[in-house]
């Protein structure tokens, strides 16, 4: 470990044994050094904690080591730390796919949602045999103690889940039918700005996307102001935008009768508006209604925030690895990211 601003080195004699039995030469091991002989210990879980909320190339600098040594000693910490955490057993996980690369390379990413924590990131993209690894990975007795599994409406996922853990519930993610729905508003937005000939009717709609997307108490007071003006001006805008805001009610039932009566209703509003994205989406949640409807189950009553955080969290970690194509680096960093760091050596 470095004593303010001076570097310390031990210099120590390592017993080497002539084994008579095997007819090797042997070195002991002292407890005390790490994987690599030229660190201690201490030094190596010091410079991975150090690599939690930096940079390798800054720890380097810090440091004065070789960017290939921190590397190294990061990734030794993040073993360690999984070591720690012990084997996953989840009983509710979150399935989601991230993107590694451009051009549509897909990673699937599979959490604890219970435990707040990523278990499984692998795959060679989104199909339905890299989902088949993850539970091969579990394995069929812990497959079998799964009794929820939040996803989007990939068919994929829906369908490994259904076949290697029939005793798990499936329910779509909230973020992911919302993320959905914003994109049905603003198709409207879009067909209606390309309808209006009239300039001065479209300067109410140009550049007002995400105030339309955005939830009124969530905006400022002059976009609230922009808000209003808008939805006076465009009537078909205000119906839309209504409808939803009126949506998201759909997560406060606590019976499936009641959430069924209100997407009903709220369909059969949507019916004389003249809105083709959102009958398309009223169309989607009654295919899949069974695994939304699953919310009102109260021992489904989960945080589905997790996963979109923990996509933010890959997306720092990504553009903080800027230039690393090690994927086995990746990996561990995304398993690694909310687990506490480990106690001093």
């Amino acid at each position: 470990m470095p004593c303010g601003a001076l570097r310390i080195y031990l210099e120590v004699s390592v017993r080497r044994v002539d084994c008579t039995t095997c007819g090797r030469v042997t070195q002991e091991r002292l407890d005390w050094l790490s994987a690599n002989p030229h660190y201690t210990e201490r030094f190596a879980r010091y410079v991975g904690k150090q690599c939690r909320g930096a940079s390798i190339t800054e720890v380097a600098d810090d440091l004065h080591l070789d960017w290939h040594a921190v590397k190294a000693m990061d990734m030794l910490y993040m073993r360690a730390q999984l070591d720690a955490a012990g084997p996953p057993t989840p009983a509710v996980i979150g399935i989601d796919e991230i993107s590694v690369r451009k051009g549509h390379v897909y990673r699937i990413i599979v959490s604890d949602l219970e435990r707040g924590q990523p278990i499984w990131f692998g795959g060679s993209d989104r199909s339905e045999a890299s989902m088949t690894q993850f539970y091969d990975f579990l394995g069929t007795a812990q497959s079998a103690q799964l009794r929820l599994a939040v996803m989007d409406m990939w068919k994929p996922f829906r369908t490994v889940t259904e076949a290697c853990a029939p005793g798990a519930a499936i329910l779509y993610d909230k973020f992911h039918v919302l993320r959905l729905l914003n994109t049905a508003m603003d198709t409207v937005r879009k067909a209606e700005y390309k309808r209006l000939t009239n300039r001065a009717d479209q300067r109410y709609i140009k550049g007002q996307k995400y105030v339309l997307l955005s939830h009124r108490e969530n905006l400022s007071l002059d976009k609230q102001h922009a808000l209003t003006t808008l939805l006076a001006a465009n009537k078909r805008l205000n119906t839309a935008y209504v409808l939803k805001e009126q949506f998201a009610q759909l997560w406060t039932y606590r019976r499936a009768a009641w959430a069924r009566k209100f997407f009903d209703e709220w369909r059969r509003v949507l019916r004389w508006q003249r809105l083709p994205a959102f009958e398309q989406f009223a169309a989607m949640i009654d295919r899949h209604w069974d695994g939304i409807v699953a919310y009102c189950e109260p021992q489904n009553k989960v945080a589905l925030g997790f996963v979109e955080g923990l996509n933010n969290k890959i997306r720092v970690i990504q553009r903080r690895c800027y230039g690393i194509r090690d994927e086995d680096y990746l990996h561990l960093k995304i398993l690694t990211c909310t687990l506490p760091p480990l106690p001093k050596a």
